[in-house]
């Protein structure tokens, strides 16, 4: 006798994705607001100041080289905040108890608390790209390319901060990573500067940060150059989200700092 696979539960994955998207539009106005003047004051201090005494960074402006690095930064920062707070919090409430007892599979309680997370961290850098072309002119040489790098960097990062959120047993802990790892790797990994401009032992130090890959991809799609081969910048950031899958299978599997 065969057995049948369970079903798909869409209304307990839309249930808990409509949560986060709502909890967040709660705060829409902090959410807009806060990315288009933190991105101006970008653009005023390092567009106006620093690329007035820069030229051009392989044949393009100071002010649009810049713009795939603040999306790259906003990105994993949103990212992070938006899907470990999201885990964190029913874990601090108590209420992690009622999702794991309810009939939906861990499958899905990652696909929707990533999938909510990725889909602000997204909206967030489509907002940044709107507000830059404000201020520079630039156009996107590979567009599909640009989405598609946004949407994986968005749910690899988002499925990191659901790990974080899990590892996490304070609020304190919750902002240690994205504070003192990710944010400092990002301004090293060339969000504002192509590391060529480094001298060569610190561009070999630098080709050990792997949010160089990242960033380095993202801006390929915009100009069709990089730091690195673009498929090596896709390989890195794949296997990133590859280890982040087992990682999150593996917590679900023993029931990590969930269950007890």
């Amino acid at each position: 006798m065969s057995e049948t696979l369970p079903a798909f539960n869409t209304h307990g994955v839309f249930a808990i994705y409509r949560f986060e998207i709502a909890r967040a539009a709660r705060t829409i106005l902090q959410s807009l607001l806060t990315p288009v003047i933190t991105t101006s004051l970008y653009f005023i201090v390092f567009g106006a100041a620093i690329g007035s005494r820069i030229d051009e960074i392989g044949g393009v402006s100071y002010g649009a080289f810049i713009v795939p690095g603040l999306i790259m930064l906003s990105l994993f920062t949103e990212s992070l905040s938006n899907a470990s707070f999201g885990i964190y919090f029913p874990k601090f409430t108590g209420t992690i108890y009622e999702i794991l007892s309810a009939p939906i599979s861990a499958f899905e309680i990652v696909l929707a608390y990533v999938g909510a997370a990725a889909t602000k961290s997204i909206i967030l850098g489509l907002v940044i790209l709107a507000t830059a072309r404000l201020f520079v002119p630039f156009e996107i040489a590979h567009p599909g390319w640009t989405i598609g790098f946004l949407v994986l960097t968005a749910t690899t990062f988002s499925l990191f901060g659901f790990i974080i959120g899990v590892w996490a047993k304070s609020f304190e802990q919750l902002s240690f990573v994205p504070m003192l790892v990710v944010t400092p790797l990002t301004f090293l990994g060339g969000a504002f500067y192509s590391i060529d401009m480094l001298p060569p032992f610190w561009r070999t130090v630098a080709l050990f940060n792997p949010v160089v890959y990242l960033i380095s991809g993202f801006r390929w799609s915009f100009f069709g150059e990089g730091d690195v081969g673009v498929a090596v910048s896709l390989a890195a950031t794949l296997g990133f989200f590859t280890l982040c899958l087992v990682i999150v299978w593996w917590i679900f599997r023993t029931g990590y700092r969930l269950k007890s």
